[in-house]
């Protein structure tokens, strides 16, 4: 028996297929294209499941006997389709400009702290349900025709299984969606005017829809019995993957963006939520919940740092046989004393001021390309102490944050980490903590283990602790001072 994995991105989807011992089989990725113009960002929903099933069929040829296909997938995109699935129009992605008007249009019938007293989120035009709104505006054709809302998950989960169902936390990223009652909230739908009825049911993270249709079992090579499993936002995922079930852990997922996913036992107090636009979203776990604290560049500003600054030193780590991230790091063991503002795409919490820029401070003539490196990890670090310090009247405890992503095998990142946050850092092998969340899930859906602790036993593994220095921790807090003032001194002139 084997059970699989399948992300669905911004980009592309891949599956991934692990043995009951959590052992990684190997995975197939396809990327399907995204249209990004100056008034719509779109994807070809039908290309997604046009990838969906090839990257199926590739790991089916080789596993026949996978048991459980889990789903998650990136959140608020969403696409209106007819009584069989088939897609109305191309999906409206979260960057998608539309849904501002319809935004400020909600705003105006209830105030952002009541919707955020219902939904968990501050309203943005981002959501799901401000483009829904925009869609029956200005196309009623397209919204008269629809019989169903899909995100990508369900949307997904319906082609395959025939059953409409999301589960609670993709659900929460429409804002349409009540986090204490867990069910589409009727306040919202009745505001914006929006049918209910064309909404997936909800149910719990990681709920089976039930065995494929025959007609995608003779298609792609799966069992007729194979079950499809409603997982969940890839964060929630990532969080699962990263063994992360209490809230005396957070995960620190140190990818391309960088976030800070806490754990919280009851809903974190929600103004101070709110305040720094952080969302409240239900976790596998019935009555707790986590929120998303992060950095748009995270791993993405290193590798800006490596291609635009570092072209000498790529050819001499060449030369000595070691990576470039390994020639860059060096063995220095000082904070450089740089400042770097890391909004190199816009700042995420927060602040959510997509009109911010990064910022380099404290260059000289004798700064070296390894210190501006090493200084982009740390800029990255200290906005995560910002919002550590954002949330601290959220009921936020941690006492040990779990690493996943390429970050997490960066030792001098790791410590670095450790030092200034002043916590522990367990760093894990895994580096694709979603997929592996979404695998253990689909286990326990399909008897392969007891539960979420029987399947961290057998998929999560530990490689090293690093342990904060207290001496060094003092000096990081030195610097910082400095940093928590940068934003709001650079702001004004950019």
């Amino acid at each position: 028996m084997k059970i699989a994995g399948l992300d669905i991105g911004t980009t592309g989807c891949k599956l991934t297929v692990f043995d009951p011992d959590g052992k990684n089989l190997g995975h197939s990725y396809r990327d399907y294209p995204v249209k990004r113009g100056k008034s719509e960002h779109e994807v070809d929903a039908q290309a997604i499941m046009g990838s969906v099933m090839e990257v199926i069929r590739d790991m089916a040829e080789k596993y026949p006997d996978i048991a459980g296909i889990g789903v998650t997938s990136f959140g608020e995109t969403f696409v209106m389709t007819d009584e069989n699935g088939t897609p109305l129009h191309r999906a409206m992605l979260y960057t998608d400009p539309r849904g501002k008007e319809e935004c400020s249009g909600l705003l105006e019938k209830m105030d952002g702290k009541s919707i955020a007293s219902i939904t968990g989120l501050k309203p943005h035009e981002m959501y799901s349900f401000c483009k829904i709104m925009w869609i029956k505006k200005n196309r009623p054709e397209i919204y008269g025709k629809a019989k169903h809302i899909f995100l990508m998950q369900d949307y997904v989960v319906f082609a395959l299984t025939g059953r409409a169902q999301i589960d609670y936390s993709l659900a929460t990223r429409t804002m349409a969606f009540d986090i204490t009652s867990l069910k589409w909230s009727r306040e919202m739908f009745d505001l914006a005017g929006i049918d209910m009825d064309l909404m997936s049911e909800p149910v719990p993270t990681g709920t089976s829809a039930g065995p494929v249709r025959l007609e995608i079992s003779s298609a792609t090579g799966l069992a007729p019995d194979t079950q499809i499993v409603s997982v969940s936002h890839d964060q929630i995922a990532a969080a699962v993957g990263a063994g992360v079930f209490d809230s005396d852990k957070a995960v620190d997922g140190a990818g391309t963006v960088e976030c800070l996913t806490p754990i919280y036992d009851q809903i974190p107090e929600l103004e101070v939520m709110y305040d720094g636009n952080y969302a409240v979203v239900p976790y596998v776990i019935p009555g707790k919940y986590v929120c998303y604290a992060f950095s748009y560049t995270g791993g993405a500003l290193i590798q800006w740092c490596v291609d635009t600054l570092a072209k000498k030193e790529k050819e001499l780590a060449k030369e000595q046989g070691i990576s470039v991230n390994s020639l860059l790091e060096g063995d220095a063991d000082e904070p450089t004393g740089l400042l770097v503002l890391p909004h190199f795409a816009g700042a995420a919490t927060p602040y959510m001021d997509t009109g911010s820029k990064g910022v380099i401070v404290g260059l000289t003539t004798d700064t070296t390309v390894s210190e501006i490196y090493r200084a982009c990890m740390e800029g990255v670090v200290y906005e995560m102490m910002l919002n550590m310090e954002c949330l601290e009247d959220s009921g936020l405890h941690f006492e040990m944050l779990h690493a996943t992503g390429g970050g997490a095998h960066s030792k001098v990142w790791m410590q670095m980490k450790a030092d200034m946050l002043n916590v522990p850092i367990t760093a894990l092998n895994t580096v694709d903590a979603g997929t592996v969340g979404s695998a253990m899930l689909t286990g326990i859906a399909v008897g392969c283990f007891r539960n979420l602790e029987d399947a961290a036993a057998h998929m999560v593994e530990k490689k090293e602790v690093y342990r904060p220095r207290q001496q060094m921790h003092e000096k990081y807090e030195e610097i910082y001072k400095r940093y928590r003032k940068l934003y709001k001194a650079v702001r004004p002139l950019m």
